[in-house]
């Protein structure tokens, strides 16, 4: 089985919405992957300044097929998922973005960057990853 490199971009003040989709991911009986993410419990504490953060947040997403982002609109107002957006862009990496369970409106800079949208459903999710990306 083919294991996919993931960065799923995330605001830690919905953290909840990470874990869920983590969940789902590692729920799926045929689909692995590597999670890159820099979830709350695991922080990048060693950058100094803005730029260094940029730096490590560049180095966890280089080595990835995907970067996942959480299409609520939240993110329009994150500048660290407006960040991750752009070095995925620079990296011409795929990004995948996810509407959240519920939710009638998505962040419009997540949908404009996106190379494809999906449901928060899980083999929606999965099937977008293996459609989108080269492991």
């Amino acid at each position: 089985m083919q294991t996919y490199h993931l960065f799923i971009s995330h605001s830690w003040n919905y953290s909840g919405s990470h874990d869920n989709l983590i969940r789902l991911l590692s729920d799926h009986p045929t689909f692995t992957f590597k999670n890159f993410s820099v979830p709350p419990h695991n922080p990048i504490t060693d950058a100094r300044t803005d730029q260094e953060l940029e730096e490590a947040i560049e180095n966890k997403i280089r080595p990835c097929s995907a970067v996942l982002v959480m299409a609520g609109m939240y993110s329009a107002y994150s500048k660290w998922i407006q960040k991750e957006i752009e070095i995925a862009k620079r990296l011409g990496k795929v990004i995948i973005a996810i509407r959240p369970h519920g939710a009638e409106r998505t962040a419009k800079v997540v949908s404009d960057a996106a190379h494809v949208e999906c449901a928060w459903n899980t083999n929606s999710i999965v099937s977008a990853i293996r459609l989108h990306t080269a492991v």
